[in-house]
């Protein structure tokens, strides 16, 4: 999968709260100032060749749809943030969490709880 840009990640996400858009749909999601439609057409496109989003035409009108779920690009966010910034360890980003205050001890062990015998997708060991 692709990393996003800012500016790309922001387009997605309005496809993942508002489902298929035209261009001019997603602009009018967006807030003032509204960006020209040439640059929301031209990010769209790069997100239709990077395989993020698709697209029906009805006549001249394209209207496009996600087609990576938002939670598939989530588990590759975290997974490429943990790889280069935590040494590939999810120990070391919750430890990060708690130093930084992020999150509490309580709210750690409530997590666990939670978690606590169900099966979670656990990352592949590194060979």
């Amino acid at each position: 999968m692709k990393r996003l840009t800012k500016a790309e990640e922001e387009i997605m996400q309005l496809f993942w709260d508002h489902g298929p858009s035209t261009v001019s749909a997603l602009i009018q999601h967006m807030g003032s100032p509204k960006p020209p439609h040439s640059s929301i057409s031209s990010i769209v496109r790069i997100l239709e060749k990077k395989e993020f989003v698709d697209h029906k035409a009805y006549g001249r009108t394209y209207e496009y749809f996600p087609i990576v779920e938002k939670s598939t690009y989530s588990k590759f966010s975290l997974r490429r943030l943990v790889s280069h910034y935590f040494e590939g360890s999810m120990n070391e980003l919750v430890s990060f969490l708690v130093k930084e205050d992020d999150i509490s001890l309580n709210d750690l062990k409530e997590l666990t709880k939670k978690f606590d015998g169900q099966e979670i997708d656990a990352p592949s060991p590194k060979n």
